[in-house]
């Protein structure tokens, strides 16, 4: 038995779920990755996994090799990168998770320099603003918004989003303009809710103006869990929005949106990337968190006093 070989066929059928689509991936036939499997277990003296005929699950003894066997597969393709000129790119399957909005408007525009630089490195991106089970779900990492939570996670400050107000013209044209922010809490405005995932609840946000200091919610009609959907909803005049201004750039230069309380500031929203701190930071995750940074850096730099 080639033990790298049974440990990657392993990994991929954790991953995979299933032995076929492990076979698949490995370019192996479906025999030889269960013989490779059971080889490992008969090493190991363990069961690590439960097979039915719909599905493989990982056991605990399993859950617990698989999580230190990723790393031991990572730290021999970094070894391998550093020795090789052959291997002088990083490489390999990248997992990440990332706001829907942010990925349409910056991460996937700029993803033909990163693979110029790369070509050799596979993303799979889930776009979403829903929590996830880094571990459960074999996310190497999470860009995220807002500030984290989750003590448990690595994270590295990548931007500062400054945010603003906005409405439609449509919106407007029907309400009239509010002339103060706390207008959208006891009058007839309305505002689109955000909904985030960490709460399941509309947070208010903090506006200052001079010694004026407000946690504005405001009244909703619609709450929405999606940053597109929070856009569109506001673009079709459905309430008030609170947006960071890559969103907003395009929509208030072409008039369908139009900027409120230009006289209060709002504190910008952090973004950071994260991941579980077992997860091994590997050349591929390594490349791609410094290319987040540097994109960033572009559109919406830390400032100063929230270096980290």
């Amino acid at each position: 038995m080639d033990r790298f070989d049974a440990m990657q066929a392993f990994v991929r059928v954790v991953e995979a779920g299933s032995f076929t689509k492990a076979a698949e991936t490995l370019h192996m036939s479906k025999t030889t990755v269960t013989q490779l499997v059971q080889q490992l277990e008969a090493r190991l003296r363990v069961k690590l996994l439960n097979r039915t005929t719909r599905k493989v699950n990982v056991t605990t003894d399993g859950a617990v090799y698989y999580e230190r066997v990723i790393r031991l597969l990572a730290d021999m393709d970094d070894a391998e990168t550093s020795v090789s000129n052959a291997q002088a790119q990083p490489r390999g399957r990248l997992r990440v998770d990332v706001p829907s909005p942010l990925a349409a408007m910056i991460l996937v525009p700029a993803l033909p320099a990163f693979y110029a630089r790369y070509p050799d490195i596979q993303i799979d991106m889930g776009v979403s603003d829903r929590i996830v089970d880094m571990i459960d779900e074999k996310v190497d990492c999470v860009v995220r918004g807002g500030e984290l939570t989750d003590q448990s996670l690595v994270a590295r400050r990548v931007g500062d989003l400054a945010l603003g107000v906005f409405a439609a013209p449509s919106y407007l044209t029907r309400f009239g303009r509010p002339a103060h922010p706390r207008e959208l809490e006891d009058s007839h405005h309305r505002t689109v809710g955000f909904l985030w995932a960490r709460t399941g609840k509309s947070l208010p946000y903090a506006m200052r103006r001079d010694s004026e200091l407000l946690h504005v919610k405001g009244r909703y009609a619609l709450a929405i869990d999606d940053g597109n959907a929070y856009l569109a909803a506001g673009l079709a005049g459905l309430g008030v929005l609170w947006l960071p201004e890559y969103m907003s750039r395009r929509h208030h230069a072409q008039g369908e949106l139009v900027p409120l309380f230009e006289d209060w500031q709002l504190d910008p929203m952090p973004l950071y990337v994260a991941y579980p701190p077992n997860r091994h930071v590997n050349a591929k995750l390594r490349v791609f968190i410094d290319w987040v940074v540097e994109l960033m850096a572009q559109h919406a730099p830390v400032a100063a006093k929230g270096r980290v």
